[in-house]
């Protein structure tokens, strides 16, 4: 979400009202951390290897976020770091996950990928088997997900094709794939729209066809991630019919055990839940699936809700934490948000870390920029599969060390004038950096992002009451960042050339060849016409050059252009570094570079949401706020100004 925020409470997931609408909302805790250093892996595979028609490069696996590797309460299984997909067979007659078909053969036909009981057992594994669908627009996403799962030594998977192109394409990366025989679109599709909701009746209608043949089944979205192998997680819990993720934010344990199902308050969410092959589990899904198929409008999610919650209680024993649902026979489980996390308990509470747990999955919800956020998060945890050319742009890049002053940072009350103050002074200096960025015409490495304030869908003073949530913390960059306007094509003669960007972790992740980081040279900014600062090449010290601060755009370009075969360029800071753009155009019908460059990173920001006591409550960002003389945060207070900063 993002842009116009007028609709946040309309264009909410609909179960988010019920998920809330016992929450009181408070602030708490008021503690600062500070991001731990980036765990070490393998540096990534030969550059030369085709994307296309191999599978993925050397990437270490990432077993927790970056910002810490956490301990667990229960003995974790012991998975080794794997490079390279390493074949795993399933069978004697199945291949490999990873073996690439010999191009000398022709494809079997369509029939052949027909999903059957007998396609399913020939990957089954002790009688489990994993599962998630899409389009050809989520192949990058469904190939991280294989990767993680292969790299956790399970193979007992298939992926269901929605489209033939993404069903070919996977075939012949060696992929496990089945026909899902909906010939949809190729194309992302958006949340909420006639086609997202025909994939979830898809996956509707796909539980109710496999769990007949009596294999239980794990059931994913694309958009998750697995860390850590959850079948033994899941076998602590055999009399579970259906095990389920959610969307709770406040913890109910502070463990590895299920969550307290009477004091779960958040929507039990489809992306990651388990199903075994009881009576009573075929009878959720044959219910769900008719009530989907008789009603269009309804939310696969909310159907699923509204059929488990019809009686939900007592419990089924003292100690499993399972509970009697749907028809007071299921048996459900509510899979712990701390280690099956949300975008909220993973990104945001990071949860896990505090509780000193290692996460089992992560799940890109509570985000606001589409896919592209979604890809984007899990670049930042540095858990995304991307090719080897993402890892070595050809124009190099461009970083920058950020300035933050502690009283921006810590002092104060945490609300929404010191939470703007501190934004503000960040979006200043990554104003200045997308600049010098275009002027060298180098990818620029984001830096991170730090907030006082969390961003919801609703009113709230700054975090949820009995949330986790640290102020100030890091926080996701579509919080503040229309990403995915940041990373789409728009028209170059009003906004000029695109400028790329990468995560704040880029630099940190085992996948940029030796070769990149290897080739850098560091910035100091300084004061002209102090001891050796003047615009020169001069680099009297291997890798570094002193350069002047307010600089302008022919003195960049005369002294960069030296080090135009440079991979990385890092600024000691971004403040005060570059005047601004020169030309002046003497034709009213022909934009700048400088008016360009405006109309292009204006749109970049979003908004924050919500304050309480007024409608709208959103609050838009201003990436010229500090041109605007009296700029304060406050909601629109006419519908006429309800709109992003002109």
């Amino acid at each position: 979400m993002g842009g116009n925020g007028c609709q946040e409470v309309a264009n909410t997931k609909p179960v988010f009202l019920a998920i809330y609408a016992t929450v009181i909302i408070g602030v708490v805790f008021s503690s600062f951390y500070v991001l731990s250093a980036m765990s070490s892996a393998k540096s990534a595979a030969d550059s030369n290897t085709s994307w296309l028609s191999s599978p993925f490069p050397s990437i270490a696996k990432v077993d927790s976020h970056p910002r810490e590797q956490a301990l667990n309460f229960s003995p974790p299984a012991t998975v080794g770091k794997v490079g390279v997909p390493a074949p795993a067979p399933q069978s004697a007659l199945m291949p490999p996950i990873w073996e690439v078909p010999p191009r000398t053969q022709k494809m079997p036909p369509l029939k052949a990928f027909q999903l059957s009981k007998e396609l399913v057992q020939q990957r089954v594994k002790d009688n489990v088997i994993i599962v998630t669908f899409g389009n050809y627009a989520f192949m990058d996403f469904i190939l991280t997900w294989v990767k993680h799962l292969t790299d956790l030594g399970l193979s007992n998977l298939l992926v269901g094709a929605m489209d033939t192109k993404l069903l070919e394409a996977l075939y012949w990366k060696g992929v496990p794939v089945f026909d899902m025989g909906s010939h949809m679109s190729t194309i992302d599709v958006g949340w909420g729209s006639p086609t997202f909701h025909k994939m979830g009746r898809e996956k509707v209608i796909l539980i109710d066809s496999v769990l007949p043949y009596g294999y239980e089944l794990l059931m994913c979205d694309t958009d998750m991630v697995w860390l850590k192998n959850p079948l033994p997680y899941l076998a602590r819990y055999p009399g579970a019919d259906v095990l389920t993720s959610s969307d709770q934010v406040i913890p109910t344990v502070v463990d590895d055990r299920l969550d307290i199902w009477q004091q779960v308050t958040g929507a039990y969410n489809i992306g990651i839940f388990h199903w075994r092959p009881t009576d009573s589990a075929k009878k959720l899904a044959k219910e769900w699936k008719d009530m989907l198929l008789a009603d269009d409008k309804i939310w696969d999610q909310n159907g699923f809700n509204d059929l488990v919650r019809r009686q939900l209680g007592p419990s089924v024993d003292e100690d499993s934490g399972l509970v009697y649902a749907f028809d007071g026979n299921l048996k459900l489980g509510i899979l712990p948000a701390s280690i099956f996390c949300s975008g909220h308990t993973y990104f945001v509470q990071a949860t896990y870390q505090q509780f000193r747990l290692e996460p089992y999955a992560v799940h890109t919800t509570f985000q606001y920029a589409g896919t592209e956020g979604k890809r984007h998060r899990l670049r930042e945890a540095m858990v995304f599969y991307d090719p080897p050319e993402y890892y070595d742009s050809p124009g190099g890049f461009l970083s920058f060390k950020p300035s933050l002053p502690k009283n921006l940072l810590l002092d104060g009350e945490h609300n929404v004038e010191s939470h703007f103050s501190l934004v503000n002074y960040q979006m200043k200096q990554i104003r200045t950096a997308l600049a010098v960025a275009l002027l060298l015409n180098r990818t620029l490495v984001m830096p991170p992002l730090w907030c006082r304030l969390d961003r919801l869908w609703f009113a709230h003073p700054g975090v949820l009451q009995g949330s986790v949530t640290r102020q100030p913390f890091l926080c996701p960059l579509d919080h503040v960042f229309e990403v995915n306007v940041m990373l789409k094509e728009l028209p170059l003669e009003e906004f000029g050339p695109a400028i790329n960007i990468r995560e704040y972790s880029f630099l940190d992740n085992p996948s940029v060849p030796k070769e990149v980081k290897g080739s850098w040279l560091d910035v100091q900014l300084c004061q002209e016409g102090t001891r050796d600062c003047h615009a020169s090449n001069d680099t009297s010290t291997p890798g570094a050059l002193r350069f002047p601060k307010r600089s302008n755009e022919e003195t960049f370009k005369a002294v960069f252009s030296t080090f135009k075969d440079v991979k990385v360029i890092q600024f000691s800071s971004m403040q005060d570094a570059f005047l601004g753009f020169n030309d002046k155009s003497v034709n009213l019908y022909v934009q700048t570079t400088e008016q360009r460059f405006k109309n292009r990173v204006k749109r970049y920001v979003g908004i924050w949401c919500c304050v309480g006591n007024h409608t709208p409550g959103h609050i838009y960002y201003d990436m010229y706020w500090d041109e605007k003389p009296g700029w304060k945060p406050i909601p629109p207070q006419t519908p006429e100004d309800d709109h992003p900063p002109l």
